[in-house]
Protein backbone atom coordinates (compact mmCIF):
# COMPACT_ATOMS: atom_id res chain seq x y z
CA UNK A 1 0.00 0.00 0.00
CA UNK A 2 1.41 3.13 -0.63
CA UNK A 3 1.94 6.67 0.85
CA UNK A 4 -0.98 8.18 -0.45
CA UNK A 5 -3.40 5.50 -0.24
CA UNK A 6 -2.32 5.05 3.59
CA UNK A 7 -2.76 9.31 4.13
CA UNK A 8 -6.24 8.63 2.57
CA UNK A 9 -7.47 5.86 4.49
CA UNK A 10 -6.61 7.63 7.73
CA UNK A 11 -8.10 11.21 6.33
CA UNK A 12 -11.23 9.21 5.74
CA UNK A 13 -11.26 7.36 9.30
CA UNK A 14 -10.30 10.70 11.02
CA UNK A 15 -13.25 12.66 9.05
CA UNK A 16 -15.74 9.50 9.38
CA UNK A 17 -14.73 9.95 13.48
CA UNK A 18 -15.54 13.66 13.02
CA UNK A 19 -18.78 13.67 11.88
CA UNK A 20 -20.20 11.36 14.10
CA UNK A 21 -18.88 12.61 17.26
CA UNK A 22 -20.54 15.67 16.00
CA UNK A 23 -23.68 14.19 14.84
CA UNK A 24 -24.13 12.67 18.29
CA UNK A 25 -23.66 15.74 20.28
CA UNK A 26 -24.47 18.95 18.67
CA UNK A 27 -28.40 18.19 19.43
CA UNK A 28 -28.70 19.24 23.17
CA UNK A 29 -32.25 20.53 22.81
CA UNK A 30 -35.24 18.34 21.30
CA UNK A 31 -38.61 20.49 20.61
CA UNK A 32 -42.13 19.69 19.57
CA UNK A 33 -44.63 22.37 18.28
CA UNK A 34 -47.91 22.14 16.80
CA UNK A 35 -48.96 25.07 14.82
CA UNK A 36 -52.31 26.20 13.06
CA UNK A 37 -52.35 27.85 10.04
CA UNK A 38 -55.56 28.12 7.99
CA UNK A 39 -57.61 25.80 9.85
CA UNK A 40 -54.75 22.99 9.33
CA UNK A 41 -53.05 22.14 12.69
CA UNK A 42 -49.60 20.41 12.62
CA UNK A 43 -46.91 18.75 14.88
CA UNK A 44 -43.40 18.12 14.60
CA UNK A 45 -40.41 18.02 16.30
CA UNK A 46 -36.44 18.90 15.67
CA UNK A 47 -33.22 18.84 17.63
CA UNK A 48 -30.54 21.57 17.47
CA UNK A 49 -27.92 23.13 19.53
CA UNK A 50 -30.12 25.66 21.14
CA UNK A 51 -33.55 25.59 21.51
CA UNK A 52 -34.35 28.77 19.58
CA UNK A 53 -32.96 26.68 16.55
CA UNK A 54 -35.17 23.75 17.85
CA UNK A 55 -38.27 25.38 17.95
CA UNK A 56 -37.34 27.22 14.57
CA UNK A 57 -36.71 24.05 12.68
CA UNK A 58 -39.15 22.41 13.76
CA UNK A 59 -41.55 25.11 12.91
CA UNK A 60 -40.26 24.61 9.65
CA UNK A 61 -41.06 21.35 9.09
CA UNK A 62 -44.31 21.97 10.29
CA UNK A 63 -45.20 24.86 7.84
CA UNK A 64 -43.43 23.05 5.09
CA UNK A 65 -46.85 20.85 4.71
CA UNK A 66 -49.25 23.54 5.75
CA UNK A 67 -48.74 26.36 3.57
CA UNK A 68 -48.38 26.47 -0.56
CA UNK A 69 -45.74 28.96 -2.18
CA UNK A 70 -42.90 31.46 -0.31
CA UNK A 71 -45.74 34.29 0.84
CA UNK A 72 -47.76 30.87 3.02
CA UNK A 73 -44.63 29.79 3.98
CA UNK A 74 -43.41 33.44 5.11
CA UNK A 75 -47.03 34.07 7.07
CA UNK A 76 -46.79 30.51 8.48
CA UNK A 77 -43.40 30.61 10.09
CA UNK A 78 -44.48 33.87 11.67
CA UNK A 79 -47.65 32.67 13.06
CA UNK A 80 -47.25 31.54 16.98
CA UNK A 81 -47.54 28.13 17.90
CA UNK A 82 -50.02 26.37 19.93
CA UNK A 83 -47.81 24.75 21.89
CA UNK A 84 -44.03 24.22 22.19
CA UNK A 85 -42.75 21.29 24.69
CA UNK A 86 -38.87 21.68 24.60
CA UNK A 87 -36.71 18.85 26.69
CA UNK A 88 -32.50 18.66 27.30
CA UNK A 89 -30.73 15.93 25.90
Amino acid sequence: MGKTTKATLVFLVLFIGVVVYLSMTIADHECRICLTYHGRTECRTAASGTEKTAIQSATTSACGTLAGGMTETIECENTPPDSVSCRDH
